[in-house]
């Protein structure tokens, strides 16, 4: 399936709406405050729940101007092969925050 295809897309935000509904169930039933690595835990276990396939720090390699860089950047999660989730532990999201996940996606080929 072509990354950026009509199809593609459509099946993105319908992952995405599953992988949101998941999150918003971890985060009713444990509050605020842990850590990212507890976080990741219970939603890889929420998405199980839910029957929804995902991978856990998935190492990524880039291209550099044709030097290969292998394992250059991690995922959190790769959900069905389509959707990067980023998972964060913060007070207050910030434009960083939002940069470093346009860079994932784009040097994962995922935009």
């Amino acid at each position: 399936m072509d990354a950026f295809s009509t199809e593609a897309k459509a099946k993105a935000d319908e992952v995405s709406k599953s992988i949101i509904g998941a999150a918003i169930e971890v985060h009713r039933t444990l509050g605020p405050g842990l850590l990212e690595s507890a976080y990741e835990e219970c939603l890889c276990h929420e998405l199980e729940l839910r029957g929804i396939a995902y991978r856990r720090q998935v190492m990524i390699d880039l291209d550099y101007k044709g030097k290969l860089v292998r394992n250059a950047f991690r995922l959190d999660l790769l959900v069905e092969e389509l959707v990067i989730v980023d998972l964060k532990s913060i007070e207050r999201f910030n434009p960083i925050h939002e940069a470093q996940i346009l860079t994932y996606l784009r040097l994962a080929n995922r935009w």
